[in-house]
């Protein structure tokens, strides 16, 4: 069974009370559940982490080219001010897609340079939670021709 890491960034956590008119009214957990379903459907095993800690989301990173076949992540604000997290993912070498509940080139101008789209393999945005949903699906076609 394939194996894919689930990178949530900061503040995702407040997903369903923060700013809904942006991101929606949607919580983290019933993004995960969908997550999951999905997963379970593809034969996908799926470890989901949810972190504001720019660290430990590189030490995530870091380790996750030995135990995953894939990184499906939203950097949150990350996007737009880790180099840290940037490198990681180009270290590692692991297959990444990229995802956004908003389009950040719709956003504040300081929004639209993500620093994590060179490394990824593909990056979807725009969709709400279904952007989730979408990376998912390219990463099990990806890894399941």
């Amino acid at each position: 069974m394939k194996k894919i890491l689930v990178i949530h960034g900061p503040n995702l956590d407040l997903l369903g009370q923060r700013e809904p008119q942006i991101y929606g009214k949607t919580t983290l957990k019933q993004i995960n559940e969908q997550l999951q379903k999905l997963a379970k459907k593809k034969n996908i095993s799926l470890k989901i982490v949810q972190s504001n800690h720019e660290g430990k989301i590189v030490d995530l990173i870091g380790k996750s080219k030995a135990k995953f076949d894939a990184l499906l992540i939203n950097p949150a604000a990350y996007t737009h001010t880790s180099v840290a997290i940037r490198d990681a993912i180009a270290a590692s070498g692991i297959l990444t897609i990229e995802v956004h509940l908003s389009n950040i080139y719709s956003r504040e101008e300081f929004r639209h340079k993500s620093l994590i789209s060179p490394v990824a393999k593909g990056t979807i945005l725009g969709f709400g939670p279904k952007s989730y949903l979408l990376g998912l699906e390219a990463i099990a076609e990806l890894i399941n021709p």
